[in-house]
């Protein structure tokens, strides 16, 4: 006899088919149900249908739509009707729709949950309503008796939704007199009309159209993903380049915000005006800027000073990342990247009041973007090693396939992001996945942070000096020519092969850092593959015989320098008031003003003063840059695409349906309630759990459980004391939580 409920269908199957429903549909099992009933009824929420449809592919919410058209809804279908409305078998689909409790019965007997309607839509397939006056009639036959015209509007509401504005909806003529398109399809019930504009395509007509069944052939097969193949370590070189270049741009950033720390703003985020000036400070458009800035914070590398004017400012572990070989500090990127709880595509959009969305800001936190992220680099994971998609658009559209309800209306944008934002960080290159990517997707970082180091360019300890003062690294420095190198010349432009250029600002300043010329000379005729052009040794030369005959010490500040001439031309400059400077010897000068001011002060008219320290050596002035506290991070929790019941979990949720089923079919004797409700012992209740271990027979027991949940249980008492209850089955059942207890009658 086939099962007429829900409940009666869950109670019916195996504890395997019961454990791949509480898999597929998490929130059936928390709290765990006190029995099938239960189950159902939390089974045929609307909210929980809906959630059980998000990993439903196309075919199979298909599959689910003709159920509805077929109104299994209200009474048992067959397997033959969906296969024949769908128009392919559907025996896979509907037993993945059995498996999670939206459709049940067997093959003669399906039947699907109410909330179902819901989940369709008010045009399941795309499909309007029957019409009574198209039932028996050869709907096909009055189609091929329209006109062009006509059929063109017919075409267009049957691809959906089926219906349609139109002032010609007003009235309906006969087809003698009806002149336009519409009124003509009125007159032959090919439309049916809803209102004095509205016109609605009959279900039968739109099936008919659709070659007799409510879905057409393309949208219920996969597209398929087109694929460049290449050379998988074309692929990891590609996109180290890439990670190399995001590393380089991002340590900029810190460098810039050390200095000068961006505010945060009043409603938190970071405002237009500074990340405008970020772009243009990293040569960079907008949504890449909007990228290293949410990493810089999401990896812990700059936070919210939290003062009373807080600003972005780098942390304490910004110092040891930019001590880190450039494998790791990629690491620590893309990692921070896939567990961003928060999608950097949205900053710059409006919000639901019109407000433009800040980046850094708390509007733009989503709790499953990593899930969705993951989601996109597995499906690139599946591919062939080295295979790359042809363009984003592509995947979006496959992923949209396998999870049309997924993601929102956010499902596509997403996509696109995540395989810029993929591309950017160097995790994908040529629209493939690479090989560390795939590793830490896996979240072996140890193997990731190899096959980056393996992939990414080695480092050259050699630069070429040209004649016009520009020095080309062809590669990536090794740091400590790195180092070397922009101490005394500026980055010109940036790349695989960045380019210097020396300049006597450069030169000035890496002399302020106590450098001396000769060791200047030493690093480019050592470093330097091609001659030192005469022109580069000049201007160090140049530089260092001006440098330093002017110094400054503190006392606001103090200038001496040998040269008295040198003084008397400092003192009579127009600047020299402006400094507040004043002679207290031939060869002395002080000020009241820091002395970092008095030398700026200087070099913008034209002297090339050098900063003195105690011992008379020459040091650097410049801040090294602010630093506030790094936050402490949550631990990071690996994000699976399908998180599962532990085996015990599941057992136990199985048992306590099952135990609670036993009771809820149990007949009972007289039972005695506790007084209230529950919360005292009584001697009643005692006497009937002492005659039930005597004769050792079964009681039936409800009780509240440690949820607050009220239950019952069927148990057959083995010793009753110490305000506890214990069963044969080894379960303790305190008797302040036992509300009512009566005999199990033996003829059950």
């Amino acid at each position: 006899m086939p099962a007429t409920s829900l409940a009666d269908w869950l109670r019916s199957v195996s504890d395997d088919a019961l454990a791949a429903l509480l898999r597929s549909r998490r929130d059936l099992a928390t709290p765990p149900p006190s029995d099938t009933t239960v189950l159902a009824t939390r089974a045929g929420a609307p909210g929980s249908v809906s959630r059980a449809c998000e990993n439903l592919d196309t075919f199979a919410l298909a599959v689910l739509d003709a159920l509805v058209l077929a109104g299994a809804d209200t009474e048992a279908v067959t397997l033959d009707d969906i296969a024949g409305l769908v128009g392919a078998p559907v025996r896979a689909a509907v037993d993945l729709l059995r498996e999670r409790a939206i459709a049940w019965g067997d093959d003669e007997n399906l039947r699907v949950l109410p909330a179902a309607k819901e989940v369709a839509g008010s045009y399941p397939a795309g499909l309007g309503a029957p019409s009574a006056a198209l039932d028996g009639a050869d709907v096909a036959a009055l189609i091929a008796e329209t006109g062009e015209d006509e059929r063109a509007l017919l075409n267009t509401l049957a691809a959906g939704p089926p219906i349609g504005r139109t002032r010609d909806a007003a009235t309906t003529l006969p087809l003698d007199q009806a002149v336009t398109p519409v009124q003509r399809l009125l007159a032959r019930g090919l439309l049916t009309r809803r209102d004095g504009g509205t016109v609605e395509l009959p279900r039968q007509a739109g099936i008919a159209l659709r070659g007799g069944h409510a879905f057409s052939e393309e949208t219920l097969v996969e597209p398929e993903l087109p694929l460049n193949p290449h050379q998988p370590s074309t692929v990891d070189q590609t996109a180290a380049g890439e990670a190399l270049e995001f590393v380089r741009v991002l340590e900029t950033l810190l460098t810039a915000w050390s200095r000068t720390p961006p505010p945060v703003l009043k409603a938190g985020g970071l405002g237009v005006r500074e990340l405008r000036k970020l772009a243009r400070d990293l040569d960079v458009d907008e949504t890449r800027a909007i990228l290293l800035a949410e990493l810089a914070v999401g990896s812990g590398l700059v936070a919210d000073s939290q003062t009373t004017s807080p600003e972005w400012v780098p942390t304490t572990l910004t110092d040891s990342w930019l001590a880190s070989a450039p494998a790791q500090r990629w690491i620590t990127v893309a990692q921070a990247w896939l567990d961003l709880p928060r999608l950097p595509g949205l900053a710059g959009q409006r919000d639901a009041k019109d407000r433009p969305l800040a980046p850094l800001a708390e509007d733009l936190r989503r709790p499953l973007a990593p899930a969705t992220r993951r989601r996109v680099l597995r499906t690139l994971a599946d591919l062939p090693r080295g295979c790359g998609v042809k363009s984003p658009d592509e995947l979006v559209r496959v992923l949209a396939w396998r999870a049309p309800r997924r993601g929102g209306r956010l499902r596509d944008e997403i996509v696109r992001w995540t395989m810029a934002e993929a591309t950017a960080v160097g995790m994908v290159a040529l629209g493939a996945l690479t090989t560390a990517a795939g590793a830490l997707l896996e979240d072996d970082r140890a193997t990731a942070l190899s096959e980056m180091g393996d992939a990414l360019p080695k480092p050259v300890d050699q630069v070429l000096v040209q004649a016009d003062l520009t020095v080309v690294a062809p590669g990536p420095l090794e740091a400590e020519l790195a180092a070397e190198i922009q101490a005394v010349a500026d980055i010109e432009s940036a790349g695989h092969a960045t380019v210097y250029r020396v300049t006597e600002t450069s030169v000035r300043r890496a002399l302020d850092t106590g450098r001396t010329a000769g060791e200047l000379h030493e690093l480019f005729s050592t470093r330097s593959a091609t001659p030192v052009p005469q022109s580069l040794t000049y201007l160090i030369d140049d530089v260092a015989r001006r440098h330093g005959r002017l110094r400054g010490g503190v006392a606001g500040c103090f200038l001496r320098c040998d040269d008295e001439v040198l003084v008397a031309e400092v003192l009579a400059h127009a600047g020299a008031g402006d400094l507040e400077l004043r002679k207290i010897a031939p060869t002395v000068l002080i000020s009241p003003l820091p002395l970092a001011e008095v030398l700026d002060g200087l070099r913008a008219a034209g002297f090339a003063p050098a900063a003195e320290g105690p011992d008379g050596t020459v040091f650097d002035l410049r801040p090294s840059g602010r630093r506030v506290p790094a936050r402490a991070r949550p631990a990071r929790r690996v994000v699976t695409p399908e998180p599962g019941f532990a085996p015990e979990q599941l057992t136990a949720v199985l048992a306590h349906l099952r135990a609670g089923d036993k009771a809820a079919g149990s007949r009972r004797g007289a039972a005695v309630r506790l007084p209230g409700g529950g919360g005292a012992d009584t001697s009643s209740t005692l006497a009937l759990l002492t005659k039930a271990t005597l004769e050792r027979r079964q009681v039936w027991i409800g009780f509240v459980d440690s949820h607050g949940t009220a239950t019952q249980r069927v148990v057959t008492p083995v010793r009753v004391g110490g305000g506890v209850v214990e069963g044969s089955d080894q379960e303790r059942y305190p008797l302040h939580r036992i509300t009512s207890a009566a005999l199990v009658e033996d003829d059950i």
